[in-house]
């Protein structure tokens, strides 16, 4: 077993909902985008980090990398459970995987979306890649991998 799978994951629990489907009802491509964005969210301010404190300090976290293994289709109306976990660091980057779980217990599609830490505090379109994380968000992703958000 891996140190992912003994962690807990963060849940974020949606509903297919018309505005994410396609006009056959499938949920559309994007709409996975939305849903892990708002998991990560969702998942550092459970564990004492609201994005927007960070953004505040002129810190973002912005995607480099992304990629989505779709298995099955969601369909409207069809509860999902979002299921992440934050791995561990790779260099400067702030890997996450994250699995799209039927009511079922099917993974219906799985990611990993790859953040890296930002100064954009110089402003005009200035940005310092970060190597050192602020120790909020060191403590917050410490907490999510202990699984005790």
């Amino acid at each position: 077993m891996t140190e992912q799978q003994q962690q807990q994951p963060w849940r974020l629990q949606r509903r297919v909902l018309p505005q994410h489907t396609d006009h056959a009802g499938v949920m559309w491509h994007g709409a996975y985008l939305s849903w892990l964005e708002e998991a990560r969210v969702e998942a550092l301010s459970a564990a004492g980090l609201a994005y927007a404190d960070l953004s505040g300090q002129g810190l973002e976290l912005p995607v480099v990398n992304l990629t989505i293994d779709y298995r099955q289709a969601l369909l409207h109306g069809e509860q999902v459970s979002v299921h992440s976990w934050v791995l561990p660091r790779s260099g400067v980057k702030l890997p996450w995987r994250s699995q799209f779980v039927k009511a079922d217990g099917s993974v219906a599609a799985e990611a990993r979306v790859e953040l890296v830490l930002v100064d954009l505090s110089a402003g005009a379109g200035q940005r310092k890649l970060l190597r050192r994380l602020p120790p909020e968000l060191i403590s917050a992703i410490e907490r999510l991998q202990q699984g005790a958000a």
